[in-house]
């Protein structure tokens, strides 16, 4: 995987390919937590500057891209804790659009609809919730890896990802629900 004749030469080709593999996922995760699409693309390249120099600590105990979504998650939420994000208050952008091939304007006009309407249902859970879903449901990881990536327990990831869908099916369903 990694070539060249030295270290440098070698965390930089590793980056280039953690970039291109990872760096839209990334930045979706980081979008969730943050909800700004301008803050996610400065955050995300913080990430892999992060990334690049951490590599001589990386010891393997998790795959690379477990590790580099815990920094990622790690980062975005440092970044929400931060006195510039409690004090400087930005408007909020679109949510990324994940488009779909459709036959049609309507459909696919009803879809982005659609899209947008659970897009805002899962920005509005309490991130606790917010990131086992987007996990488990976007970006399709197993109840094991979520657990590995937010370093807590199986149990816990489930529990949190019933609660989670009977919050979003309120939510959808127009229903009331109370944020703990």
């Amino acid at each position: 995987m990694l070539m060249g004749d030295t270290k440098s030469e070698n965390y930089e080709q590793l980056i280039d390919e953690l970039m291109s593999t990872h760096g839209q996922d990334i930045l979706q995760l980081v979008y969730a937590y943050v909800h700004n699409e301008t803050i996610a693309e400065d955050l995300t390249q913080e990430i892999f500057v992060k990334c690049y120099k951490g590599l001589p600590s990386y010891r393997g105990r998790s795959s690379i891209k477990t590790w580099l979504w815990r920094i990622a998650i790690n980062h975005a939420k440092d970044y929400l804790k931060s006195w510039y994000n409690q004090n400087v208050r930005i408007t909020e952008d679109a949510f990324l659009n994940r488009a779909t091939l459709s036959s049609s304007v309507e459909q696919i006009i009803v879809q982005q609809d659609e899209d947008a309407s659970l897009a805002a249902a899962v920005m509005s859970l309490p991130i606790k919730y917010r990131e086992v879903i987007y996990l488990a449901y976007f970006e399709e990881l197993t109840m094991r890896e979520a657990a590995a990536v937010l370093l807590l327990n199986e149990n816990t990831i489930k529990t949190r990802l019933r609660k989670g869908k009977l919050l979003l099916k309120n939510i959808l369903e127009g229903s009331e629900w109370k944020n703990d």
